[in-house]
């Protein structure tokens, strides 16, 4: 069985950082592809970055130059630093990943919410 298990969501004024991590943990095969994905209320589910093993992460246009994704293959670990927050970046953030032989996993989601 495979875990991941997200930390770092919370309650943010505008222009403020947060930093999420996501760990997994259990019977995972190697890693593919680590990333992490939003979904705000009556939206559907958006990729806001992913790094393939061995890539340079991609982002999604909202998120370019102000979050920044990193892994830790060490540690089975993906990382989203978020700067200079907008209230359009409140979300529920799902980390995601893709072992060598196709399988998916999510976490749970974190809550992000960017408000004065």
């Amino acid at each position: 069985q495979v875990q991941l298990v997200e930390s770092g969501g919370g309650l943010v004024q505008p222009g403020g950082s947060l930093r999420l991590s996501c760990a997994a943990s259990g019977s995972i095969f190697s890693i593919d592809v680590m990333g992490w994905y939003r979904q705000a209320p009556g939206k559907q589910r958006e990729l806001v970055a992913s790094i393939t093993n061995g890539r340079s992460p991609i982002y999604a246009d909202a998120v370019k130059g102000r979050f920044t994704s990193s892994r830790d293959n060490a540690k089975n670990t993906v990382y989203l630093q978020m700067n200079s927050l907008k209230p359009e970046d409140t979300a529920v953030y799902y980390c995601n990943i893709h072992d060598f032989v196709g399988r998916i996993y999510w976490g749970q989601g974190t809550q992000v919410t960017v408000s004065s």
